[in-house]
């Protein structure tokens, strides 16, 4: 058994402390694990790109700043925003494009190895970090 990729931090993460760690835009880092699930979190400013997790939800929680979530259902696209201290999931197999036009932190909730481009996605510009997530 791979005792690095489930070993738990010993102290309380300062999530504070965790973002103060790095600068990169949209590269999250891994804060820590639940059972199959990575506990993520990134600076994001500008707009991510347009991308679909075929399998899976994923959860968004804005620690500072404002998202802006660009989907496309159904009905045709909407946005939605989220002000810091709130949450949206967006369900599996929806296109969306996570924004943010002044900076935002967050913390992202989904399986270990997911692709922060999803199954499917437009072009990866350079600014836009194509990774399963970095150990923080």
């Amino acid at each position: 058994m791979n005792t690095e990729a489930t070993h738990q931090p010993a102290d309380p993460i300062a999530l504070t402390d965790a973002l103060g760690s790095f600068d990169a835009l949209w590269s999250p880092r891994i804060v820590t694990r639940v059972n199959d699930y990575d506990v993520r979190v990134a600076k994001v400013a500008g707009e991510h790109i347009w991308h679909v997790h075929a399998d899976t939800d994923e959860f968004f929680q804005v620690i500072d700043g404002e998202l802006t979530i660009g989907l496309r259902e159904e009905g045709g696209e909407r946005s939605v925003v989220l002000p810091a201290g709130s949450v949206f999931v967006v369900p599996r197999g929806t296109e969306h494009r996570p924004s943010s036009a002044h900076g935002a932190s967050i913390l992202l909730f989904e399986p270990t190895g997911t692709s922060t481009v999803g199954d499917r996605h437009d072009p990866v510009p350079a600014h836009v970090d194509a990774t399963t997530g970095h150990q923080l």
